[in-house]
């Protein structure tokens, strides 16, 4: 199976690594590819360049075997739709399962992604539920839920795509924005980032301006 994560890593976290983590270990994954955006289509605008962002990530997934980046997003020419990455990978790998890992809040705004229905015929998606967050979909969502739910890994590995599956295990409430702020205020934030990328802002002073 291919599997990726996707999202702006704005610094990466305590939390994404532990969401992939637990994605690898209950979906029994050899590898799982951290998928950085260029231009998200519905966040703001990464306050630091890419080449923080990149040296983040890999100081962040450096203890592990089995992450590693896919970089192809901060190639491509204009917004980085999720679309267009999962086309691509669809060409590459044409019978190998695809595993799109997101969080709750993504999964709750799918239906304002670029062509997202295409997007659940290219893959599985996996959604990962953080503490005291709730479903609230729109009537579209309900209906592709309702219709590609699955509880079975067996399933995401016999088809190739067009299933969801929430991903169950222990979480941690840990969110980029929070921790942007709190860097913005001088507040330390060591017990939410891998250690590496601790120093890594710390050195470079990163996130003291505005967002």
């Amino acid at each position: 199976m291919i599997a990726l994560f996707g999202g702006t890593f704005d610094p990466i976290h305590l939390g994404h690594i532990n969401m992939a983590k637990q994605c690898v270990e209950h979906l029994t994954l050899d590898h799982l590819q951290f998928m950085p955006c260029a231009i998200p289509a519905h966040k703001a605008i990464p306050g630091i360049s890419n080449e923080d962002r990149i040296a983040m990530l890999q100081a962040a997934i450096e203890p592990y075997p089995y992450f590693s980046l896919d970089l192809r997003e901060l190639k491509r020419q204009g917004p980085s739709y999720s679309l267009l990455s999962l086309q691509e990978l669809r060409k590459e790998h044409p019978n190998d399962p695809i595993l799109f890992l997101i969080g709750l809040d993504s999964f709750n705004t799918l239906d304002k992604w670029f062509e997202w229905q295409k997007i659940t015929q290219l893959c599985h998606l996996v959604v990962f539920k953080r503490p005291n967050q709730d479903i609230n979909l729109s009537s579209q969502l309900i209906e592709y839920k309702e219709k590609a739910l699955t509880t079975s890994p067996k399933t995401l590995r016999l088809e190739h795509a067009g299933r969801l599956y929430f991903l169950p295990g222990q979480m941690m409430d840990i969110a980029s924005s929070n921790i942007r702020q709190k860097l913005k205020k001088g507040q330390s934030c060591v017990e939410l980032l891998p250690t590496a990328v601790s120093h890594y802002i710390g050195d470079r002073q990163l996130y003291l301006s505005g967002e």
